[in-house]
């Protein structure tokens, strides 16, 4: 294989955009101040993804709009930077006080361990900028071809391996953010850079990376981040109590598209092991590799793990050596065993407490009998630790004195969200994408589907004695797999209004992908599918055997690999 890069090809638009937009300032500042449109210009729809925003519209509303002759009801995504999903308390309060003034008026917590705020019209996406800059928090990057928000284990009060772990991925994330002033000077107001020398991205260059980019820490035997999902992976080997260093992945990502076999989720490789000082030398080897040899052309191929698999995993691990002056040692034993929140309360090594609060979709808001937002809001006020979102979209109130326990339990059971321990292990393991009304991409339903889709499978796994089991199950709107539903043992992915392609036998530690049962099926079609199966796996499982593995070993035919298995055969087998 050539070390060289590919030959030079017609470059996708977006690549003509990042070139000419002032490194990432565009016209948006013209844009935001146009009263005319509730819109900004498509190539500022995409140089706005670097700064965290995305331009949606409400999707409920576009055919009564477009009866009336009327534009689209545009809107506002915007996503924080928070690595390793820490806030404080007073944090939370400005967050809190912003959704509820300015956009939808919910939080919601992202699969990648972070807030978003929806419903942000084009006049208020300059004061919610700046009401979380005063709160020390920014957007910067949390979209875009850039290394995006960076993921690590919550709660690492729990152990100083954990803290050191957490510590790193800030650190990685402050060391990847691009350099360029734009979002200071758009949203910020700074005045923009003139005289001495020229601004640059000297890490990414002035058209950035070729898609985006996504990292992730991990401790095992925990796999919450889902560490073969992300672009760059580090594993920590903790030895003898201490942080060893970590073994380094590469090339995870699980965006496909439905019918274009060129187009796959794939499972990241492992590099090897490096030391705890070399993660951002080799995170930053890994990403200018990707930069210069990832494919401009076509963004549907543009991810680094169609670069590793065109070019091999020998190949880029010899250039990430070189690149870095650093060669990798063989990898380090490890083992994951569970993707689960810890629920409930629990003590940690530094005397303080956590209590893991389940929040179904990640949705924070205010309904009868679960007034969430309300809560939290209320233990924001005194609370003397801080809040850790994790990337199963719940919440940690983290750093809990033993005195302000009895308080918060009080305040929790007030409000009627002390219940955990009454949910079933599924719901507990569920994940969903936001989707339809305002993912411009969604095919089918998935956060409003998702209660109902949970509640027709329980009904299935208390008949058969299950509802203690931890099974998988994520949905998402379309097959960009935001919720990561091919890593899961039950993954239901949006095809059309009301139909999904049903995608089994994933292992529930995040180790190996799920694989096609059935190309298009309603939900009750799935739960249908699936009971006779679920009915099998309860009286034949082997002991400590999974869902997702028994699917693996029993129902889907041995020799089935992810890119062409049928789905005739396996729904036979389902039926059985």
């Amino acid at each position: 294989m050539s070390s060289e890069p590919a030959a030079a090809k017609p470059l996708n638009p977006n690549e003509g955009i990042k070139a000419e937009s002032h490194l990432l300032r565009g016209t948006i500042a013209q844009d935001l101040a146009d009263t005319s449109t509730g819109a900004i210009s498509e190539a500022n729809g995409q140089l706005t993804k670097f700064h965290g925003l995305y331009l949606q519209d409400d999707r409920d509303k576009r055919l009564a709009l477009k009866k009336a002759g009327k534009e689209k009801a545009f809107i506002f995504m915007l996503r924080v930077r928070l690595p390793g999903g820490k806030v404080t308390p007073q944090q939370w309060l400005v967050l809190d006080d912003l959704a509820e003034k300015i956009a939808s008026p919910s939080l919601r917590l992202t699969t990648r361990q972070t807030f978003q705020f929806h419903g942000v019209l084009k006049g208020n996406v300059k004061p919610l900028i700046q009401g979380m800059h005063k709160a020390l928090l920014d957007s910067i990057a949390a979209c875009g071809d850039v290394n995006r928000n960076v993921m690590a284990p919550p709660n690492p009060e729990r152990s100083p391996v954990l803290q050191q772990v957490y510590d790193q991925a800030k650190a990685w994330s402050e060391y990847a953010l691009p350099k360029t002033h734009a979002y200071h000077e758009i949203w910020l107001d700074d005045e923009m850079v003139a005289g001495g020398e020229p601004e640059s991205e000297p890490m990414y260059g002035a058209t950035y990376l070729p898609r985006k980019f996504k990292t992730g820490f991990a401790l095992p035997p925990s796999n919450d981040v889902d560490i073969f999902a992300q672009d760059l992976g580090f594993i920590a080997i903790e030895e003898k109590g201490k942080l060893a260093g970590y073994n380094v992945t590469v090339g995870g990502g699980l965006g496909m598209s439905h019918g274009n076999d060129e187009t796959f989720p794939r499972l990241a490789d492992v590099l090897g092991f490096i030391t705890p000082d070399k993660v951002n030398a080799i995170g930053e080897a890994v990403l200018v590799t990707q930069r210069d040899y990832g494919d401009r052309t076509n963004r549907k191929h543009a991810r680094l793990k169609y670069t590793i698999e065109d070019r091999g995993i020998a190949w880029f691990k010899v250039e990430v050596e070189k690149r870095s002056g650093l060669t990798f040692a063989p990898a380090r034993p490890f083992s994951f065993t569970t993707i689960e929140d810890p629920h409930g309360w629990h003590k940690c090594a530094d005397g303080t407490w956590f209590y893991g609060l389940h929040i179904l979709s990640g949705r924070i808001k205010d309904i009868p009998g679960w007034p969430m937002k309300t809560a939290l809001r209320e233990i924001a006020q005194i609370h003397t630790g801080d809040f850790r979102l994790t990337p199963s979209q719940n919440l940690s109130i983290s750093g809990v004195t033993a005195a302000q326990k009895s308080i918060i339990e009080g305040i929790l059971a007030k409000h009627g969200l002390a219940g955990e321990n009454n949910q079933s292990r599924l719901r507990l393991n569920a994940l969903s994408c936001v989707a339809l009304p305002t993912c411009g991409l969604a095919l089918a339903e998935s956060e409003r589907a998702l209660p109902e889709i949970l509640e027709k499978f329980e009904t299935v796994l208390d008949e058969a004695g299950l509802r203690d089991d931890a099974i998988s199950l994520r949905v998402t709107g379309c097959p960009n797999g935001c919720a990561r539903p091919y890593l899961a043992e039950i993954g239901l992915v949006g095809r059309a209004p009301n139909k999904y392609a049903l995608y089994i036998g994933a292992s529930y530690n995040g180790t190996r992908l799920n694989r096609l049962a059935s190309p298009s099926v309603t939900i009750d079609e799935a739960v249908k599918l699936l009971t006779p199966t679920i009915k099998r796996y309860a009286v034949e499982r082997k002991p400590g055997e999974g869902f997702g593995d028994y699917c693996d070993r029993v129902i889907l035919p041995a020799d089935a690999t992810f890119h062409s298995v049928g789905t005739v055969k396996q729904e036979t087998a389902l039926t059985k």
